[in-house]
């Protein structure tokens, strides 16, 4: 009788060991609903890359982006300082070229004949050169920047994205409005000084920016596709084809 009974025990033990080896297994081939979901963040602009790799990922991103801030405190208070004395002061560009050029002369000049009155050795002048590389950056950007927009102007010409034409002809609109309130180097200074404050204010609230640029582009959208059904579609597209001659 305990022999019968120690083996029907061992049969039940065997039993729900298989039954929780093969649940286990079951469960490992299940998908992980534990792990979080990869879902894409919508970023401005469709951006992918962060915020530093999309100013270039060197020096001029540091110095939009504040990584140096005596540097880049440095290069606003010369911008603003410039622009008081230009645009505040009605100074003008070539007088103080040519007015720094003189007083830069005319120290070195008299520091070198006076060195030899007075046993002293001349300035030490340095050698300024202009780095090869520093050019082919900027001409490179600047290439870029041109193909871009030749490739914008192209599809505006072709008549097909209705968006895109609406989108610059908008932003030309703007452009006008702004420059009958202010002159060129007005403007030059506030895009200068946007450059130096909103991408490091957008890096510090990237989250927030991105959550409400995402709600905004999404009623954009709503309100186009609106837009592009009642009035759009019903614009003939491409040019009109020629009535063939009898």
């Amino acid at each position: 009788m305990a022999e019968l009974e120690g083996t029907l025990m061992e049969k039940i033990a065997e039993k729900i060991h298989g039954d929780s080896s093969s649940s286990s297994d079951s469960d490992d081939d299940k998908p992980s609903y534990a792990d979080p979901l990869k879902s894409k963040v919508y970023r401005l602009f469709g951006r992918e890359k962060p915020l530093h790799q999309v100013l270039g990922d060197g020096k001029p991103a540091d110095v939009f982006l504040w990584r140096n801030k005596k540097i880049s405190g440095g290069v606003l208070g010369s911008a603003t300082a410039l622009w008081v004395l230009f645009e505040m002061l009605e100074y003008h560009l070539i007088t103080l070229v040519c007015h720094i050029l003189i007083l830069s002369l005319a120290i070195l000049f008299l520091w070198s004949n006076a060195s030899n009155f007075i046993n002293h050795s001349p300035p030490n002048i340095p050698e300024v050169v202009l780095p090869e590389k520093c050019v082919l950056e900027v001409v490179s950007a600047l290439r870029i920047a041109i193909n871009r927009a030749l490739d914008v102007g192209m599809n505006i010409a072709s008549g097909k994205d209705w968006k895109t034409f609406l989108g610059v002809i908008a932003g030309l609109w703007f452009l006008s409005l702004v420059g009958n309130c202010c002159n060129f180097l007005t403007l030059f200074y506030i895009v200068f000084v946007l450059l130096h404050t909103v991408p490091v204010f957008y890096e510090k609230y990237e989250d927030k920016v991105d959550s409400f640029s995402e709600k905004a582009m999404v009623e954009i959208k709503k309100q186009y596709a609106i837009f592009d059904e009642k009035v759009l579609s019903k614009i003939p597209k491409g040019p009109l084809k020629e009535k063939k001659k009898d």
